[in-house]
């Protein structure tokens, strides 16, 4: 057994004479989102287990070649690719690589360490075989001091299944759910706030403060629900979904956001409630910081409010037709709003396909040229394929796996049409215009609170009247003809919004404006479309956007009616991993076997997949509270995460191909329809 000498770098690895105790471990381990780790590599060859000093994140293939092997840097980097696939792939490999990580679990009422054991993970593109996977865990048990637990953590989907053959008893195992869901601290958006803390113990209890939240407040609560007001900062004492509406919101707004089990009574142990401290949290972190403000810190004054200023394009509000999401493209956001344009442009997509479906796996990813090889991989091409049958392939399993329900969206323009067709609805929207610009040149705490509940009070009456004013004939004429043509044989409809106001750089707007499900007939739509329009005045849209800068006559709405698709599962994406911002490779998916609403709206607890599309497989982050998915489910997700891939390139603003993009989604047998598609901003 060996391990590299702190001291010197350099220096091959010394003989240890004896098993690896607690007290070594810790000596060598590094760490990573809160848990001590130090990586290992077995060497059949020369029967040798090396334990890597892990404190400065040395990688595994680097190790091996340099250290080992005697490889210099600019050796390993020109045939990193080939090396990779030797260590990780290679069914004869010389070499096993693992990771040793130390958890403990603490008993839930006295808070007393109750079990303190070791993980033993592969990297999770490792291909090792059951029988592999079985002889590296005994390997690594025998030098291990008997009375450290070791458990093997399978790093995926398949070496679940490998495990399901082998008895507990031969190998007691963990599953990366089980882990997620005990752990006491998850970052969900790093950041730094100074505020006042504001701890509820439940939602009723929040309901029924009669002090509203402040921007400065920095709330705590086990579930934050989504229609809190602009606050900066935001702890859960319970598990929850970064995918849900708040906090992608909070990701937007740029505020510290985490997971603190038991962050209530730390709390009132602390004497903090209530209190202006400083909360931190860092995205590697082991949990959240938070203390007290010192007396005279921050210059002794309160922080002023966010002075974002986001910018909205204006929308175009010249006369246009209902028009069928086919016929839309991305720039005709301006007339329909950003939904309804990026849906149009997917529709055209899964028909005539894209020039830009390489482009993610084109970027250089140093010392790699590219990744082209591992998406002929995914595409079941051999790895020299050329880029046109790379394309090729890549339209049919997009056209073959994907689909857009049909539907029509009405424009911006008959939202103006119903506002002018009413002098009192024109009158009311000219006051709340006018409120609203009172104080904007003076963005203090003391002008954003001016005239709130004036504000809040207009908004009631302009959504009122939308609600009760008579829809103009033409209007009324205009869109049942739409859906007679375009939506035959519809039974029930989904009426969405789609503003120019949302999926915008710092205001995200997700959750902010309605959208209503299972309408039948003609007479349901136009009540739908109404409510839709009506969102857009809303107290809080309005009191959020006026936070955020965006003045009232640059917002419209337009609404999409679209078939309902039915669905045995259903869920959201996001093209990233949102627990780990350094991970290219892995698409993050949050699934519900009820509705894509139990996953946004962040009441119900989602189970998360990560979906590697490079080197394919998947691993289940959380089990929520549904149980796990069959394996052919399993199967279709890993090709929905390598499509959303693929659109990620087309929608990218720019030649980097690096924005990630946030996709609602539904599956029924093998079909996976595509709901919604927009960016997704992250904290950087």
């Amino acid at each position: 057994m060996t391990r590299s000498d702190r001291n010197d770098a350099t220096t091959r690895p010394r003989l240890l004479g004896e098993k690896l105790t607690l007290e070594e471990f810790s000596r060598l381990a590094g760490q990573v989102g809160g848990y001590p780790y130090v990586k290992i590599v077995l060497d059949r060859d020369e029967s040798l287990l090396h334990f890597i000093d892990s404190a400065d994140g040395t990688l595994h293939v680097r190790y091996i070649a340099c250290e080992i092997l005697g490889m210099s840097i600019d050796e390993l980097a020109r045939g990193l690719d080939s090396f990779n696939d030797y260590i990780y792939r290679d069914p004869d490999r010389r070499f096993y690589l693992g990771t040793l990580a130390r958890h403990t679990r603490r008993a839930a009422e006295s808070g007393r360490e109750a079990d303190t054991f070791l993980s033993l993970e592969t990297v999770d593109v490792d291909t090792m075989s059951r029988d592999m996977l079985r002889f590296f865990y005994h390997r690594v048990r025998e030098h291990i001091d008997p009375s450290l637990r070791l458990v093997l953590k399978p790093a995926g989907h398949r070496q679940e299944g490998y495990l399901a053959g082998i008895p507990e008893s031969e190998i007691p195992r963990v599953l990366s759910h089980e882990l997620y869901s005990a752990a006491s601290f998850v970052p969900l958006n790093p950041g730094t706030a100074h505020g006042r803390l504001r701890v509820f113990r439940s939602e009723e209890e929040y309901r029924a403060d009669p002090e509203p939240l402040e921007w400065h407040d920095i709330v705590v609560m086990p579930r934050v629900p989504e229609d809190i007001p602009r606050v900066s900062g935001i702890i859960h004492t319970e598990h929850t979904t970064p995918l849900s509406h708040i906090n992608v919101m909070a990701a937007g707004w740029r505020i510290p956001n985490a997971v603190g089990i038991g962050a209530a009574d730390r709390i009132d142990r602390a004497g903090l409630a209530g209190q202006w401290v400083d909360y931190r949290v860092e995205a590697d972190g082991g949990d959240f910081l938070l203390e007290a403000a010192r007396p005279g810190g921050h210059g002794g004054v309160r922080p002023t409010p966010p002075a974002d200023r986001i910018a909205v394009d204006r929308p175009d509000l010249a006369p246009t037709p209902v028009t069928p999401l086919s016929e839309l493209r991305a720039g005709d956001h301006v007339r329909f709003g950003t939904k309804a344009a990026n849906l149009g442009e997917l529709t055209n997509l899964l028909q005539h396909g894209s020039a830009r479906w390489l482009g993610f796996y084109q970027v250089p990813r140093p010392p790699r040229d590219n990744l082209l090889r591992y998406l002929a991989r995914r595409l079941g091409l051999p790895e020299d394929a050329d880029e046109a049958e790379l394309n090729a392939a890549a339209q049919l399993l997009v056209k073959e796996n994907a689909q857009v329900p049909r539907g029509i969206v009405l424009p911006f323009s008959l939202q103006q049409r119903l506002l002018d067709s009413s002098a009192e609805l024109r009158g009311a929207v000219d006051r709340l215009d006018s409120a609203l610009r009172k104080g904007t040149s003076h963005r203090g705490e003391a002008s954003l609170r001016e005239g709130t509940p004036r504000i809040e009070e207009l908004c009631l009456e302009v959504q009122r009247l939308i609600r009760s004013a008579p829809l103009p004939d033409p209007i009324r004429t205009e869109i049942d003809r739409a859906i007679d043509r375009h939506l035959y044989g519809a039974s029930v409809q989904v009426v969405r919004s789609s503003s120019n106001a949302e999926d915008l750089p710092g205001f995200s707007a997700a959750g902010l404006y309605e959208s209503v499900a299972h309408v039948s007939g003609t007479g349901a739509v136009l009540d739908a479309v109404r409510e839709v329009w009506a969102s857009l005045f809303s107290p809080r849209a309005v009191l959020l956007r006026r936070q955020a800068g965006i003045p009232l006559d640059h917002c419209r709405m337009g609404v999409i009616v679209q078939e309902q698709v039915g669905a045995t599962v259903g869920g959201v994406l996001v093209t990233c991993n949102p627990l780990s911002p350094q991970d290219f490779r892995n698409v993050y998916l949050n699934i519900s076997p009820r509705s894509v609403t139990d996953v946004v709206s962040g009441r119900g607890a989602p189970l998360q997949y990560l979906c590697n599309t490079m080197e394919g497989g998947s691993r289940t982050v959380s089990l929520g509270t549904a149980a796990d998915l069959d394996a052919g489910t399993k199967d279709l997700l890993r090709r929905l995460a390598l499509v959303s891939r693929l659109l990620q390139s087309h929608f990218s603003p720019d030649e980097t191909y690096g924005t990630p993009i946030d996709i609602e989604w539904a599956i029924e047998g093998d079909r996976i329809s595509l709901l919604q598609l927009r960016p997704f901003h992250t904290a950087g």
